[in-house]
């Protein structure tokens, strides 16, 4: 059986996390949001999405 979680709501359950253990500020996670948003609307968006893909292709391989 095959359990797949969408990265966003990975990472969204992070930030909320973070934000309850107050490891992190809320100024501090809008602008990591944001910095994410325009990321997204350069050139590197590319490569950061290669990169997250190879990194979870790579995990399930790893205990093997």
């Amino acid at each position: 059986m095959t359990l797949t979680i969408p990265l966003v709501l990975l990472l969204a359950v992070v930030v909320v996390m973070l934000l309850r253990f107050r490891a992190v500020g809320a100024g501090a996670a809008v602008a990591v949001a944001l910095f994410g948003f325009y990321l997204a609307h350069t050139g590197a968006a590319d490569t950061v999405n290669q990169l997250v893909t190879a990194f979870t292709d790579a995990v399930p391989g790893v205990g093997r």
